[in-house]
């Protein structure tokens, strides 16, 4: 291995060959892919001594917030809409009942002291945004449930950074703050974070549709720019910076964004690169040594929070919501925990608080706890509660095929609506510019080459060539519905 040490990019070569091929092999066995890249970070530790929990904690954040960039550009916030209020309750007070029921336990089993015990439930309080993305990504779940959890996995983040900092800060600090203060300050940056990413959404957005860059991959470089940018300037506010990304990219994949698809398939892989060498290095944080002493107390530890903290907190969250019990019973099981706790986890590390690694190692045991047994069980837990649908809803084209170098042409992918305004109406007889035009149509699955006499049906998807200028005009056009009329 000395080898591979004295070839640092071979060895990178290596994880990362190993880490892409482990999915697949993750897949096949129903476990969560973040265990076996967890288990590659163990093995490490073996030959390679790593202890920098500070750079642990700076490359998971920033690993956190490209995770939550890609999630929120998938986002489809017609569907958050449905189920916004339950989801942020979970966010919320959800989080903050989870933390406490756990907290109480840790209090008594672990004699820890109070507070030390509450942060202990703070770190592992919220669901996490990676496992519950990866989770539902490949998984025909309930479309009521998957965006309940989604919407809760990619907001939560905040409220357990805000109650991890704040309980550190009361145990450095005893009676240095007040409610009052922690009120004000929850609001600070939870507001702020919401504002920023709209704010810099809008203005992300603008930039990426206007500027005429050299190379069309480059679009996909800003956009991560911007998502940076987000974190890093709100957080500078001392606001919460992970909300701002999340806001931020739900903002931009719902509207029209020039080269979006490059945008959408350059995230994708950079948040699983983030998520291999994350996990990787929190593995190597790790040492087996130490973390096998706390087995017992982090195998009860978890199975506390996964029969007892989450349910109460989701039941009691959700009592006056239209959720019936299965349906509470499903998000309470389904509330995985990931990469968030285990960053979380290192703030005791970096600020040296007492049973810092205890701590550290008991949060290692739950997630990876939470990981297999939850993660591996939920699709045949959504079965036995019949929110197993027949088929995945998720779109099977691009919204954008490529682009034409420097002639200012692009072809975009646009799906019809349901009841389209130009119904069965021939393509020659379409009210549209000389300059876009309809170079393919796919129908149920079929790809046709259009001519002059093809027929415009209702749920078809076509790709259309045109100059940007007049991307807007033409997604109008194509978006009408009967309902909006047939006029220009």
């Amino acid at each position: 291995m000395s080898f591979f040490l004295d070839q640092p990019i071979l060895l990178i070569a290596v994880l990362l060959i190993s880490g892409v091929m482990m999915t697949r092999f993750a897949s096949g066995l129903g476990v969560p892919s973040l265990v076996l890249f967890i288990i590659i970070g163990l093995l490490l530790n073996q030959i390679i001594y790593y202890d920098n929990a500070q750079l642990t904690q700076t490359i998971g954040m920033a690993a956190l917030v490209v995770i939550l960039f890609e999630g929120g550009l998938q986002t489809n916030i017609s569907r958050i809409r449905k189920v916004a209020v339950p989801a942020l309750l979970l966010a919320t007070i959800g989080v903050l009942l989870t933390s406490f029921i756990l907290g109480i336990f840790a209090y008594f089993i672990l004699d820890l002291d109070l507070m030390t015990a509450f942060l202990l439930g703070a770190i592992v309080g919220s669901t996490d945004a990676a496992a519950v993305f990866a989770a539902f990504g490949s998984k025909s779940i309930k479309e009521k449930l998957s965006s309940t959890l989604e919407t809760e996995s990619g907001t939560n983040d905040p409220m357990a950074v805000f109650l991890t900092v704040t309980i550190i800060s009361i145990i450095e600090m005893p009676g240095g703050t007040n409610v009052l203060s922690l009120i004000l300050t929850f609001f600070w940056q939870m507001g702020a974070g919401l504002a920023a990413g709209i704010l810099i959404g809008k203005i992300g957005i603008s930039a990426i549709n206007k500027i005429s860059l050299e190379a069309s991959g480059l679009y996909p470089v800003l956009s991560l720019g911007f998502a940076m940018f987000a974190f890093g300037i709100t957080e500078f506010a001392e606001a919460s910076g992970l909300l701002a990304v999340y806001v931020m990219a739900v903002f931009m994949g719902n509207r029209s964004l020039t080269y979006k698809y490059s945008i959408l398939r350059f995230n994708e892989g950079l948040a699983w690169t983030m998520q291999i060498v994350m996990f990787i290095m929190l593995g190597l944080l790790a040492f087996p040594e130490e973390f096998f002493n706390y087995a017992f107390e982090g195998i009860l530890m978890a199975l506390i929070l996964m029969f007892i903290a989450r349910p109460i907190g989701v039941f009691l969250t959700l009592v006056f919501s239209r959720f019936n019990f299965r349906e509470k019973l499903f998000l309470s099981w389904a509330g995985l925990r990931g990469s968030v706790p285990i960053v979380l986890a290192t703030y005791p590390l970096v600020d040296e608080i007492e049973h810092g690694y205890m701590i550290f190692n008991i949060v290692f045991f739950i997630v990876i706890f939470s990981a297999l047994l939850q993660g591996s069980t939920i699709t045949p837990v959504a079965k036995w509660l019949g929110f197993e649908k027949d088929e995945c809803e998720s779109p099977s084209h691009s919204t954008e095929l490529l682009t034409l170098g420097q002639t200012k042409n692009d072809i975009y992918g646009i799906e019809l609506p349901k009841n389209y305004a130009y119904e069965d109406v021939k393509i020659r007889d379409l009210d549209l510019s000389e300059n876009i035009q309809i170079i393919a149509v796919l129908r149920e699955n079929v790809l046709i080459t259009p001519d002059g006499d093809t027929r415009m049906h209702s749920d078809d998807f076509i790709y259309v060539m045109m100059p940007r200028r007049l991307r807007k005009e033409a997604e109008e056009y194509f978006g009408r519905s009967k309902k909006s009329g047939m006029g220009k």
